[in-house]
This record gives structure tokens, sequence and C-alpha cells, in this order.
């Protein structure tokens, strides 16, 4: 492996803050805007919906990249990077699902899988990085 694959691989870490708070402030703008047409009905599902890519995107990956900088170097980082990124994208939609349905004063009996699967999802993707973790040797060469 060369450095500049090396490189590139650290530097994914910064672009996908990026893309968090882009898709942050994207659900916030999304969730004003059907407030508007929602006559006067409110879900808090639809209202705390940008905390998943802020939290769980954003503040997730800006603490990785600040305590453990070396993380995407160590092996199976990428199926970690996919499956969590897929938790937070599936929670994400689990809760504009739900938001959707609660303002139009319905329910589904499919909003609740949506979130084991998206909470399985973004869990097993952290198992992942802690094992890569615990087979380099946690702090050795960190």
């Amino acid at each position: 492996m060369s450095i500049s694959v090396i490189g590139n691989r650290r530097g994914n870490i910064p672009k996908t803050v990026v893309a968090y708070l882009i898709l942050t402030l994207a659900a916030i703008a999304f969730s004003r805007v059907y407030a508007l047409f929602s006559h006067g009905v409110s879900s808090g599902s639809m209202t705390w919906l940008f905390l998943y890519p802020l939290l769980g995107g954003a503040a997730f990956y800006t603490l990785l990249g600040l305590l453990l900088p070396a993380a995407p170097s160590v092996a199976g980082y990428r199926l970690f990077y996919n499956l969590h990124n897929s938790g937070v994208a599936t929670l994400s939609a689990a809760s504009l699902l739900q938001g959707i349905l609660e303002i139009a004063g319905t329910a589904s009996a499919y909003t609740a899988p949506l979130s084991y699967a998206g909470w399985t999802l973004a869990g097993g993707g952290l198992a992942v990085l802690l094992t890569g973790l615990i087979r380099r040797g946690c702090g050795d060469s960190l």
C-alpha cells in the first residue's frame, strides 16, 4: 500500500463530516418546510430528524478523527464505514417516515423494525471498528 492511498483514506473523515453537516442542514430545511404545510400539526420525530446526521454522523466522525486519527488504516474500516453510514441513513429514514405518519394522523408497523435495523447496522459497524482496533493493539500504533 502506498503512502498516497493512506493519505486519501485519512482525508475521508473531514469530507464525511462536511457531508453530514450538509445533510443536517437539509434535514432541518425539510422538516421546517414540511411543518409549513402540516396544518399546525407537529411531530417530534420530524422536529428532531436532524439529530441523526448531526450526532450520528458529523459529531461521531469528528470525535473519531480527533481521538483515533489512524482509524481509517485499521483493517475493516471500510466495512465499519459502510455499516455505520447505512445505520445513520436508516435511522434518519425511520424518523422521517414516523414524522410523516404522525403528522398525517396514522401509524405503521414498519417504523419500529426500520429503527431496529438502523441501530443494528450502526452497532455492527462499531463492533467491526472495535474489533479492528483490538486486533491492531488498540493504542500501541495509533
